[in-house]
């Protein structure tokens, strides 16, 4: 089932609840794909482009919710914290660093990489071996250490 899809029934299921975080979210997410859809590509938006345009509504919004931390707003943060529980129930399970460690000193061994200049390398194999599993600020971080920078 496409993304698209399962937002559509998710809006009407978030309605019958009367769950205001949940249809916020998932009405987020549907505006967010008809923007992609009228954005000139003409591809479907499907597998990774799903995922990216998902993880991108997540960013944006954890960088809200930052900034409204930073000047004490606790009542927008409540909004942007329930909007990206909601957007992450539809990306695929995150891995947990110690299995984007072991993702990426595998990785690292099989092809050859030994020190910083092979970062560019293994950073494009890593996110796109991880594309939807890992946010790219955690790989990057985990590389450069694995990397020893």
């Amino acid at each position: 089932m496409l993304l698209e899809d399962k937002i559509n029934n998710d809006i009407k299921e978030a309605m019958k609840a009367k769950d205001q975080a949940w249809l916020r979210g998932v009405r987020a997410i549907k505006a967010a794909i008809l923007l992609a859809k009228t954005d000139g590509s003409g591809g479907a938006i499907e597998g990774d482009r799903e995922i990216k345009l998902l993880q991108k509504l997540v960013k944006s919004r954890q960088d809200s919710l930052a900034i409204y931390e930073q000047q004490n707003r606790a009542d927008l943060a409540t909004v942007e914290r329930e909007e990206i529980e909601v957007i992450q129930r539809y990306l695929p399970k995150q891995l947990s660093e110690s299995e984007l460690e072991t993702y990426i000193k595998n990785l690292i061994s099989e092809n050859g990489a030994s020190g910083i200049k092979d970062m560019g390398k293994i950073m494009g194999l890593a996110s796109k071996g991880l594309a939807g599993k890992a946010d790219g600020k955690t790989i990057s971080e985990i590389v450069k250490k694995s990397l020893g920078a």
